[in-house]
């Protein structure tokens, strides 16, 4: 079997130093669709290095892409074709805010092997930690199809329960054509998002945007919306990439207030009658 689920989460953990600074940060908000307009006071904010903020889902960019996925699927008892590897959920935990420069170190291991029967889900778990302590925490699912089956644990569900009534919050960002070009300059080459004949030979009309692009759309939106502008409010934000979406669409993200401390969001294609793109998507604040 191609995956050794007791050996991949005894293997030891890979660290790396990282480092970046408000360049890098910029250039990811940027990539986000951020600065529009240019002069309005609540995105300079995320544009202008004098006022600058740091998103929290810059955490899965930091260092120049997500090296803990890279180095997780290389572990000891993993053995996988990439051609069957699929992101299919990401968590961050913040243990205080993001600072706009900053070295790190980041320790990657395997957390978990779930046997989903048809599929495997590998937990890649990288923490990350500067001079003055914990910095952030970074859970990527990755989905192996085709590597279930062994009769190991099944592992939680990664369905919440659905928000009733009607969103308390909506809001549509409008994808630009080049926003996967501009994107993936902070770390993520994948010709997928960038090539038509790559994108073609994997089942896709054209190149597709990062799921990780659209992760950051949304909180930026729930943070705009719900919480004032205040990003050192997330604690937490959780989702699944349900869908896929396209450089040129609009997003619909739909927000839930309802909860105290806790803001649940679902996020779909409007061009495509509300196709799913995040699903069970969940940002925990104070």
């Amino acid at each position: 079997m191609p995956i050794d689920a007791a050996k991949a989460v005894a293997a030891e953990p890979h660290s790396a130093e990282i480092a970046w600074d408000h360049k890098d940060v910029l250039l990811y908000h940027l990539g986000l669709g951020a600065g529009i307009p240019a002069t309005d006071p609540d995105e300079l904010r995320y544009t202008l290095e004098s006022r600058l903020h740091v998103l929290p889902s810059f955490a899965t960019v930091a260092g120049a892409g997500s090296p803990g996925v890279i180095s997780g699927l290389s572990m000891p008892g993993i053995d996988v074709d990439l051609a069957a590897v699929l992101h299919g959920g990401q968590r961050i935990g913040l243990h205080r805010p993001i600072p706009a420069r900053g070295t790190a170190t980041a320790t990657s291991r395997i957390a978990a092997v779930y046997d989903k029967v048809k599929a495997a889900v590998i937990v890649v778990r990288t923490e990350v930690a500067d001079a003055e302590g914990p910095l952030w925490t970074n859970d990527a699912q990755i989905f192996v199809r085709g590597e279930g089956g062994w009769g190991g644990d099944r592992g939680p569900s990664a369905r919440s329960e659905p928000a009733a009534g009607p969103p308390d919050k909506e809001a549509e960002r409008r994808i630009r054509e080049d926003q996967a070009l501009l994107y993936r300059l902070s770390g993520d080459y994948n010709p997928l998002h960038a090539d038509p004949e790559f994108a073609k030979k994997a089942g896709f009309e054209r190149p597709i945007l990062h799921g990780l692009c659209t992760y950051g759309i949304t909180l930026k939106a729930v943070v705009d919306t719900v919480l004032g502008g205040d990003v050192a409010r997330v604690r937490s934000y959780t989702t699944r990439f349900a869908g896929i979406a396209l450089p040129g669409e609009t997003l619909r993200i739909r927000m839930w207030t309802g909860q105290p401390d806790r803001v649940q969001v679902s996020v779909t294609a409007v061009e495509r009658d509300d196709a799913p793109v995040l699903a069970d998507t969940v940002v925990e604040h104070s």
